[in-house]
This record gives structure tokens, C-alpha cells and sequence, in this order.
């Protein structure tokens, strides 16, 4: 049977898969349901200095094709899932976990990652850079001269394995200047795709979200192409140490393997873990075994990273 351990900056999982921060892991008894699955381990919500409500609601809705979101960050705060990490990590000592935060303003990322850096937390940081679902605040990492002074900053104070959540980027040349920024500084991994702000779902003859005028993130099949891409390029871009958790339109196992394929050392699950729940990492987990099985693959590493491209054919001038 097919392998899939995995590996992110010298820490070991015993699988691929993992939850996408935002979705079953609000509070301690949603990260324990799926610490108790097959996921290979489990981030945190995206924990801000102080607790958030969020935005109003309706603000999430499920659709045949995906998902449209515009939660605005609620959560309960930085000081109660570091307490709920450190809790996991005492019952479970060989389990690396993600703790994702962020800033809501220039002065948070120095607070947190002092408190962070003052703490047991003994896994790997998630900073997102990336939530499309604030009012009257940008995707920071789209301001590629922000992202480097946050960084800077950042890792002016913490020194522990650090990774940063993305947007999708869709120019070429923009995902060349986030490489330049990123290949600068010593991250253990990207992951990548958040999802794609600002899009808009209609039901009958209204929204379904309130916020923003109806607008919100976009997550599940909509957005697998650009998964796909963001992985395959910034692998082409990144330092090889940088490694890459492949998030974006997870429905099957094969949407793993073709994440794998271009590139991600693991990968994450959101809208369709939402629609689930905490079972699909088993369904997925059995379906890329048996891709690989039928392929003959024994272990990632034998078809991460290579993706094939047909070759160029000329056009014939008449």
C-alpha cells in the first residue's frame, strides 16, 4: 500500500492531508474532532490579538460548486489557542500543529509574535497574510513591500518554524515579486490558495451573504485551476527548503493528487471538510491511496513536482 507521510520543515506527519484554517477549527471541540481523524494534523482559526465576532450574518453559504464566505476573521483569540495547542501537544508530543494568526493593524505583528515567542508553543506558525473578508482592509499580500516589512519584522522577533498563507495570484510577474519577497527571508512553507476574493453568488434574486454588499471569498471547485497554478509556479519560484501546503478545491482524492503532482508537500481541505466534515479526510486519504496504488506510485515523493507538459507543436503557415 501507498505511503503518505510527509515532511514540512523537518517536522514528520503520517499523512498529506490536512484541515484549511477556518473551517472545523473554531474552538478546542472542533480541533479535537479532527485531531481524531485521518487528517494528518490540524491549524488552528486564524487567531487575531483579541477575540472577534466577525462579521454579520448570513456570512458563509455552501453551493453546488463551492462556497462563498465572508466570515471577517471571528475567533476566539491568540491567548486561547495557544492554550488549546499547548493542550494538544502534551497529550500528543510528536504531533506537529499549525497556529494561524494576523494582524488587523501595522502594531498587532509585533504584539503577536512577542506573546508567541514568549510561549510553549513548540509548532509551526501560519501567518495570514491573505483573508479577503475584512471590512475596509486589503489582502495584505498584495502589497508585495508590505508583506517584506512585516516580515522583516516578524522575524526580527520569532525565530520558530514560520510559513505565510497566500491569495491567489494570477500575473506572472506577481508571482515572481511575492518569490522575491519571500525567497528573502528563512520560511519553512507557503500555503497556498486562500481563496478568491470578492466574488458574488446570487440566490433567486439576492445574495447570499450579507456583508460587502453580498461580496465574499470564494472556496471549492470554482477555484481549483487556480490552486493548481499558484502551487506549480511558486514551486518553480521558491527556495527548495520553502515548502508548499496546496489549498484550493479539494473535493476528491484526485484533486490531492494533482495538487501533489504540481508540487505541495501537503495539502489542505476547506469547503468540502465543511460540507463533510471531519470524515472526508478519510474518503480522500482512501482515494489517493488508490490512485497511487493503480499507478504504482509507493510514496509521494515519487510524483510530486512532476507534472508533465506536452510539447510545443509548430503551426503550419499556408
Amino acid at each position: 500500500m501507498a505511503e503518505l507521510t510527509t515532511t514540512i520543515g523537518g517536522f514528520h506527519f503520517n499523512n498529506t492531508i490536512m484541515n484549511g484554517a477556518g473551517v472545523w477549527c473554531y474552538d478546542r471541540k472542533e480541533l479535537s474532532a479532527v485531531d481524531t481523524s485521518a487528517a494528518a494534523t490540524f491549524v488552528t482559526k486564524t487567531a487575531t490579538l483579541a477575540p472577534r465576532a466577525g462579521n454579520p450574518k448570513p456570512r458563509m453559504a455552501a453551493t453546488d460548486l463551492g462556497s462563498i464566505n465572508s466570515m471577517g476573521l471571528p475567533n476566539k483569540g491568540l491567548d486561547y489557542y495557544l492554550q488549546v495547542v499547548e493542550e494538544f501537544h502534551q497529550a500528543n508530543p510528536e504531533k506537529p500543529y499549525f497556529l494561524s494568526t494576523t494582524g488587523t493593524s501595522p502594531d498587532d505583528f509585533g504584539k503577536i509574535f512577542t506573546k508567541i515567542a514568549a510561549s510553549n508553543f513548540s509548532g509551526l506558525v501560519e501567518l495570514n497574510l491573505s483573508c479577503p473578508n475584512v471590512v475596509g482592509k486589503p489582502q495584505i499580500a498584495y502589497d508585495f513591500a508590505a508583506v517584506e516589512r512585516i516580515l522583516n519584522q516578524v522575524t526580527g522577533i520569532y525565530r520558530g518554524p514560520l510559513g505565510v498563507k497566500l491569495p491567489p495570484y494570477f500575473d506572472l510577474v506577481h508571482f515572481q515579486q511575492i518569490a522575491d519577497v519571500l525567497n528573502q527571508f528563512p520560511l519553512t512553507f507557503v500555503n497556498t490558495i486562500n481563496s478568491v476574493g470578492n466574488g458574488l453568488v446570487i440566490q433567486d434574486e439576492t445574495a447570499a451573504i450579507a456583508p460587502k454588499g453580498g461580496l465574499g471569498g470564494i472556496g471549492g471547485g470554482y477555484i481549483k485551476p487556480m490552486a493548481l497554478a499558484n502551487v506549480r509556479v511558486l514551486r518553480q519560484l521558491l527556495k527548495p527548503e520553502i515548502n508548499i501546503i496546496g489549498t484550493g478545491g479539494v473535493e476528491t482524492g484526485r484533486d490531492v493528487f494533482e495538487l501533489i503532482l504540481c508540487g505541495a508537500d501537503m495539502v489542505g481541505v476547506a469547503t468540502q471538510l465543511g460540507k463533510e466534515g471531519p470524515k472526508v479526510f478519510a474518503r480522500l486519504t482512501e482515494e489517493l491511496t488508490a490512485i497511487m496504488d493503480a499507478k504504482g506510485y509507493k510514496r509521494l515523493s515519487d510524483f510530486r513536482g512532476k507534472l508533465q507538459v506536452p510539447a510545443a507543436q509548430k503551426v503550419a503557415v499556408h
